[in-house]
């Protein structure tokens, strides 16, 4: 079987983002001794000739895929052929290179956003492409879904062992924290802190507050991915799954509004909450159905309120430091 060793040379691609810097503690930490990044500014993966250079030369023999524009539901919306097109362009190059170059063992990341923006809750894994896509994050939300069917038509038709990991909503120490283009968890802190700072009576929460999203920190969806990688090969994913790739969650649930209570409560801002009905709530429940990675035997570990209180604190040691 494929499955990734210590002995493997292992490539991270998007080591700076928050489950890629994530996922190359892992592997350093679990005794992995050949682990490979390259910042931007060393390798451009929208750049092709480049990174089909990067694969001649370092030769990896597995690659985690972390590497992607991403952003909040603003970002997603109004930037929506930036995200369609670069995505498209970074996982192309990356995984056709890692195709030439014989790369044994890969593993794509996803996002939940892929499932129908009415998908049954909790979403399994066959939900995919049975519905329409939540409007305001679609280009995205195609592109994850075209590196997993890339990643799928690889198996089929080169004989790889590659699958797709689907991590839930992600957030924890080194987040992207800008006032408009990160994710909720982060864009909460930033506001509730720079509120706090203020002295503001009030803060504005986009939409109604009743959309609910299941949360999970960066560290444990790295361990997740690598312990995948580790233990399942494709034939058996095949035996668990109807597709090859896996959901990888958490299982912990808030709706906006109590995130936004918690977010407030950590941060001790004690000023009002308004919900500014006026703006997009985004898909209204995203919870995946994590029965194919329990029956591995993994489960999450850093529970919310603990992920939530060492965001908070990196938060604030670095806040000087952010951009935006």
């Amino acid at each position: 079987m494929a499955l990734l060793n210590q002995g493997d040379r292992v490539f991270v691609a998007g080591h700076r983002g928050l489950v890629g810097s994530a996922i190359a503690r892992v592997l350093a930490a679990r005794g992995y001794r050949d682990v490979i990044t390259r910042s931007r500014d060393e390798l451009d993966l929208l750049d092709q000739r480049a990174v089909e250079e990067f694969f001649t030369t370092a030769r990896p023999t597995a690659v985690f895929v972390a590497a992607a524009k991403v952003g909040g539901i603003q970002a997603n919306n109004v930037y929506r052929a930036d995200f369609l097109y670069q995505n498209l362009q970074i996982q192309n190059h990356v995984l056709w290179a890692a195709h030439r170059s014989g790369v044994r063992r890969l593993v794509f990341l996803g996002s939940s956003c892929i499932y129908p923006r009415a998908a049954p809750q909790p979403m399994p894994e066959s939900a995919l492409l049975t519905g329409p896509l939540e409007p305001t994050n679609q280009p995205y939300a195609l592109a994850k879904i075209a590196g997993l069917e890339l990643v799928n038509a690889m198996r089929r038709q080169h004989g790889h062992d590659w699958f797709s990991a689907m991590p839930t909503n992600l957030y924890g120490p080194g987040d992207n924290f800008h006032p408009t283009d990160s994710h909720v968890l982060p864009a909460l802190i930033r506001r509730f802190h720079e509120a706090t700072v203020a002295g503001a009576p009030e803060v504005v929460v986009w939409g109604t507050g009743s959309p609910r999203r299941e949360l999970m920190h960066a560290d444990d969806c790295a361990d997740a991915c690598v312990f995948l990688a580790e233990h399942l090969d494709a034939d058996g994913l095949a035996r668990l799954a109807p597709f090859t790739h896996v959901n990888v969650g958490s299982g912990d649930e808030l709706s906006i509004g109590d995130l936004a209570r918690a977010v407030a409560a950590a941060v001790g801002y004690g000023g009002k909450l308004i919900f500014d009905t006026s703006k997009p709530d985004g898909t209204p429940r995203k919870l995946l159905d994590l029965g194919v990675l329990r029956s591995l035997g993994w489960e999450r570990k850093i529970p919310f309120e603990r992920g939530l209180a060492e965001t908070v604190d990196w938060f604030r040691k670095n806040a000087g430091e952010l951009r935006g």
